[in-house]
């Protein structure tokens, strides 16, 4: 089968041909509509993170899909054959980037009907990461104040969309390429953060979703009211500072869970999509969203895109 596979780290992934995997106990075979590319992919491909999500090369790229079951490994019960399904392999196995995987049951969930296959494999990281900051990790209440770090980006508008439902104020940060997108996707409050200070506008919020860090997480704590709470999703926050200012802070490690991406394939959310390319273009898929141009999620599709 086709895959787009790592070789060495550091180094440009490419699309070749390896065995098609065969399911072990308690896994299935997916014959993959589609696959997302994030960001995670590529740190783990440039080595960036090999302390936590060590690869054994070579190695297939990605951990997001969307398929049907077309196989069941020993001692399978639930999943059968010919299921449609939604998928995030562990990161440091891959295996989504192809046109088979072989995937743990407790990895797996129905995918959305609402949603054409291939596109639904962009829920399975993003999406989910948003619903455990949202829901599991900061409990947003109606009638909440939050702000969205990004809300046009990929776990950002997830999360708009998530805390508008959960009936929050939402406020959001983008550049202006992106604030229509957040409107749309249901921001109370659009702020340009390259021509606004983000503190001039946000005021007395419960809740702050980070997805940068940095001097945005510092920023983040003059907006937040006495006990309130930053939520940091790309490294872990500086619990002792938000401590200094009667703030709580959290860091959302996101691990798979089947139970969750139930509730994410349940929600109703739209996956924007930046683009869907065929599995043979699917290095310079890998290159568009290292260059961080992706303007939504990047799905590679097992058949060339009509």
């Amino acid at each position: 089968m086709k895959a787009l596979q790592y070789t060495a780290y550091g180094v440009r992934p490419v699309v070749t041909e390896v065995p098609r995997p065969e399911p072990g106990p308690g896994e299935v075979l997916v014959a993959i509509a589609g696959a997302a590319l994030n960001p995670l992919d590529v740190k783990i491909g440039h080595g960036l993170v090999k302390d936590f999500f060590p690869v054994t090369f070579p190695s297939v790229v990605g951990t997001d899909l969307a398929g049907t079951v077309v196989r069941l490994g020993p001692g399978v019960t639930g999943p059968r054959v010919g299921d449609a399904v939604l998928a995030r392999t562990d990161p440091t196995a891959g295996g989504a980037v192809a046109e088979y995987a072989a995937v743990p049951v407790t990895h797996l969930t129905a995918a959305p009907p609402a949603l054409p296959l291939g596109l639904a494999a962009g829920l399975a990281t993003a999406a989910a990461t948003a619903w455990q900051a949202v829901h599991e990790v900061a409990g947003l209440r109606p009638g909440q104040r939050v702000l969205i770090h990004g809300g046009a980006g990929g776990v950002g508008g997830f999360a708009l969309q998530l805390a508008r439902k959960a009936g929050a104020h939402v406020l959001t940060t983008t550049s202006p390429a992106g604030a229509s997108l957040a409107g749309k996707l249901g921001a109370h409050e659009v702020i340009d953060y390259t021509a606004t200070d983000f503190r001039e506008r946000a005021s007395r919020v419960d809740v702050v979703i980070d997805p940068i860090g940095g001097d945005v997480e510092t920023a983040s704590l003059d907006v937040l009211v006495p006990g309130g709470l930053l939520l940091a999703l790309n490294v872990p926050p500086d619990a002792d500072r938000a401590a200094a200012h009667g703030l709580r802070a959290a860091f959302v490690h996101h691990e798979t869970d089947a139970a969750r991406l139930a509730k994410v394939a349940a929600a109703g959310l739209e996956v924007v999509v930046d683009r869907v390319v065929p599995l043979t273009d699917a290095a310079a898929a890998y290159d568009h969203v290292a260059a961080g141009h992706a303007k939504g999620k990047v799905v590679v599709q097992r058949l060339p895109a009509s």
